[in-house]
């Protein structure tokens, strides 16, 4: 049964203050919602100096008191749950989840990848689930202070894992549109992230094996072709599935891309600092998919195979 929350005054919290959970997090806040942040790294700083959004398309957020906290028993039962944890931290949603919930929680995941909201209905009920898809450049820049480096702020694309969306996806999207976040809702939730792979695929991946921003991806002729074999790769995969993304959606990324600039995306981030990459999200779970729908990824099999290597290794700033 589909979950009814209150959406107009809701409690609501962030479990995983990086820097898509601190963004939407302090977006919200600051827009005067009930925010409490789920803190590990962040906890002292924050305490100490608050939190600071930046953003190009709306003035910053600079929040001097911030309600965070060391666990999810210290928050307590919520209206709205954010789940912006990395996918390979999700083994402890398990623990975290249950002193959020009362009869009407809604969990809202915002992780990359697929596999997501499996996982978290098979926890806690496919009624309670929805999903989010977001197509930002956020980078967490110092504890307690993130940045989105896209000019028009980009957009969260909401939707209901199992339908068209319905009135719960759309007082979410309200509610975002007043932190000023761009709320798209999803005829086709599948659908939205098997695009998002479009994007994350080939440029979280290339990045980190060549460890680079992603202007020297698009600067670079092989590197480039190298990026749209991935993405077609992906594109045929997703119509082996039944869903249709078109060509024009693929030659988009690449402007977009470009208008980040030097964009250093959160694999290259987290593989930079010596953390696992969320390779069986983003990379493993669409080969698999791809392969057991009949479609050859020699592309994907290979970045694939790279980043499983890679995985964990440090290399420096």
């Amino acid at each position: 049964m589909t979950v009814a929350p209150n959406l107009a005054s809701p409690r609501i919290a962030i479990v995983g203050s990086g820097a898509i959970g601190s963004y939407f997090g302090g977006c919200l806040a600051e827009a005067g919602f009930d925010v409490h942040f789920l803190m590990r790294s962040d906890l002292a700083a924050v305490r100490e100096r608050g939190l600071y959004v930046g953003r190009l398309h709306a003035a910053p957020v600079e929040l001097k008191e911030v309600q965070c906290h060391a666990s999810t028993s210290e928050i307590g039962p919520c209206d709205l749950v954010l789940v912006a944890l990395k996918s390979t931290d999700s083994a402890v949603l398990e623990y975290l989840i249950p002193p959020l919930l009362k009869a009407d929680t809604v969990l809202l995941t915002l992780q990359n990848g697929l596999g997501n909201v499996e996982y978290l209905q098979g926890l806690f009920g496919k009624g309670r689930v929805v999903g989010g898809i977001v197509f930002m450049g956020i980078t967490r820049v110092a504890p307690g202070r993130v940045e989105n480096y896209n000019p028009n702020g980009g957009t969260v694309t909401l939707g209901e894992p199992g339908g068209p969306p319905g009135e719960r996806i759309a007082a979410l999207a309200a509610l975002m549109e007043k932190a000023k976040i761009i709320a798209k809702t999803a005829p086709d939730f599948q659908l939205a992230v098997w695009r998002k792979l479009v994007w994350n695929v080939p440029f979280n991946g290339l990045t980190v094996v060549v460890d680079a921003s992603t202007d020297r991806i698009l600067d670079n002729a092989q590197l480039a072709a190298l990026a749209h074999s991935l993405m077609k790769e992906v594109q045929a995969g997703a119509a082996a599935l039944g869903l249709t993304i078109e060509d024009i959606f693929l030659e988009r990324q690449f402007a977009y891309t470009r208008s980040l600039g030097a964009y250093r995306p959160s694999s290259l981030i987290d593989y930079r600092a010596g953390r696992p990459l969320e390779v069986e999200a983003i990379w493993g779970e669409p080969l698999r998919c791809g392969l057991r729908a009949g479609v050859q990824m020699p592309c994907l099999a290979l970045l694939y195979a790279q980043l499983r290597a890679l995985s964990g290794k440090r290399r420096g700033v």
